[in-house]
């Protein structure tokens, strides 16, 4: 829990943030909600990168950590620093000359949302760099159990960028446009105090060819994982589009809140990454599997606290981010779904943690594959061509979890994943 708790303050800053962002585009009307559910799908490439980024770091780092050696856990956070920070800045670049076919792409016959999703995608395309940067940060901290200075920062850039946007969407008048500044604002603020972390750690700050290298043959397994989450994310934001603008619009809203209660639960899968990779590193197979069961419950309790809470929440919730009674509508037609997969989630997220820390992610990314081709792609667009409306795509991603936690607790009981030591290529 002592990792826990300020992972969850890390994770937690961001997705408030955008639920914040969310709540001040939506009084600007549908087609402003729906601009941006389309652009922060898109950029959630970028958030995607920064996963891989900061699960990859820190399964190797807390490796090393747990073999007693802090010199080379600093060095992977300092090699993935640098990847980080090239591919935002690739990724920003490409995103200049792609955001218009993109959201055109992904906004469907909707011109007015399309126009509004490529001017606010294009701005807050620059935060790339800077939230890859703070990604890899958190990290090789993470990997060696320091807690305190990654929720300092991310508070603080979060805070600034919460104060900032609603000043610049009304008072200053800039709209969208206000909120993609305030993005961008937050995420180069928070990638600078990491950087200024590894400088002030003393770590050598060279790039070091032969771990970038490792890093990206280790990142490998994660980017095609993450890759089958983004096809299916961008897919149900897809179909949602083409079912009209208050029903993108609803969507938005319960997917922001997914990704919030994801991330949020995702604070164990940290403490997972970071306790079972020292374990394994230190030779404790025992210790590494009661780390397993714990976090497994712990994770059910959490899933279905958050149920509970948006059930007893359902009558008011959607209403903080729009007054559009349409919206509220067609949220309830998720809301059902919404609820009743938290607990899966809960167990299915801790479970990630343990198999990332392990470096077992091989299999993370075939049944992560497995899941989006078998389960969620299939789903929502059969539900779109029999015109199910949003609960075809919610089925579709109930199917997508249900795989995932069926083939996660089989290899839980399968010995294969707790491989003892710090295996090159392996973590």
């Amino acid at each position: 829990m002592r990792l826990a708790l300020p992972a969850f303050v890390v994770l937690a800053a961001e997705p408030i943030y955008v639920l914040v962002d969310t709540a001040v585009v939506g009084r600007l009307g549908p087609v402003a909600l729906a601009a941006v559910a389309v652009g922060g799908t898109v950029m959630s490439v970028a958030a995607w990168l920064g996963t891989v980024a900061a699960y990859g770091t820190t399964g190797r780092a807390a490796r090393r950590y747990g073999a007693g050696d802090r010199t080379a856990a600093l060095a992977e956070g300092v090699q993935a620093s640098w990847l980080g920070a090239f591919a935002g800045l690739l990724l920003a670049v490409a995103l200049q000359i792609l955001a218009g076919p993109i959201t055109a792409g992904l906004a469907g016959q909707h011109s007015p949302v399309a126009d509004a999703a490529e001017q606010w995608l294009r701005i807050a395309a620059w935060g790339a760099p800077g939230l890859l940067l703070a990604a890899a940060g958190n990290g090789w901290m993470r990997g060696v159990q320091e807690t305190r200075r990654p929720v300092r920062y991310v508070l603080v850039a979060n805070v600034v960028s919460a104060v900032l946007c609603p000043v610049l969407v009304y008072p200053l008048g800039l709209g969208l446009t206000g909120s993609a500044v305030a993005n961008v604002v937050a995420q180069t603020l928070g990638g600078l105090l990491f950087v200024r972390a590894l400088v002030t750690a003393g770590a050598p700050l060279r790039p070091r060819p032969h771990l970038l290298l490792t890093h990206l043959t280790v990142g490998r397994d994660l980017l095609i994982r993450g890759a089958a989450f983004q096809v299916s994310f961008l897919s149900a934001t897809a179909v949602a589009a083409r079912y009209g603008t208050i029903q993108v619009g609803a969507h938005q809203i319960a997917i922001q809140l997914w990704f919030f209660t994801a991330l949020a639960m995702d604070a164990l899968a940290i403490a997972g990454q970071s306790l079972v990779g020292a374990a394994l590193g230190a030779g404790d197979a025992a210790g590494a599997r009661l780390l397993a069961r714990r976090l497994v419950l712990f994770g059910a309790v959490a899933g279905v606290g958050f149920a509970v809470l948006f059930a007893v929440g359902a009558p008011v919730i959607p209403g903080w981010f729009s007054p559009d009674p349409g919206v509220h509508d067609q949220a309830m037609v998720i809301w059902p779904w919404f609820v009743a997969l938290q607990p899966v989630a809960g167990v299915v997220f801790a479970l990630d943690g343990v198999f990332i820390g392990a470096g077992d992610l091989r299999y993370l990314r075939d049944l992560t594959i497995g899941g989006a081709l078998g389960g969620f792609l299939p789903v929502i667009w059969a539900g779109y061509l029999l015109d199910l409306g949003l609960a075809g795509i919610w089925a579709g991603l109930a199917v997508f979890m249900l795989v995932r936690l069926v083939g996660l607790v089989h290899r839980l009981k399968s010995p294969r994943w707790t491989v003892l030591g710090v295996p090159a290529g392996r973590t």
